[in-house]
């Protein structure tokens, strides 16, 4: 078993957006997004599930070019071959599964 602390593994670049992969396997993916206002995540093609948890901040979510408000304790799911994309609003921490 593992455990992970999310506070430990939150890191800022002001410069742009690099995911920290918290775990990987052939099945799942789990990246920490961390954003600055500003900063984005072109929507693209996903084949796999996504579920996004906004840990905090605030920010757009474009889910199949429907625009949804992201905030605090937020879980958005993106289907299977969803396009889906992000831009920070306000500084942001996302926990993103990939399945």
């Amino acid at each position: 078993m593992e455990t992970i602390n999310l506070e430990e593994k939150i890191k800022f670049n002001k410069e742009q957006f690099t995911p920290n992969i918290l775990f990987a396997s052939p099945k799942v993916k789990m990246p920490l997004i961390c954003m600055e206002p500003g900063q984005e995540i072109p929507p693209h093609a996903g084949p796999h599930i996504g579920i996004f948890y906004v840990k905090e901040g605030k920010g757009v979510f474009t889910l199949n070019n429907k625009k949804i408000d992201m905030k605090k304790d937020m879980i958005i799911i993106a289907p299977e071959g969803a396009s889906r994309g992000m831009k920070c609003l306000e500084r942001m921490v996302v926990l993103a599964i990939s399945v």
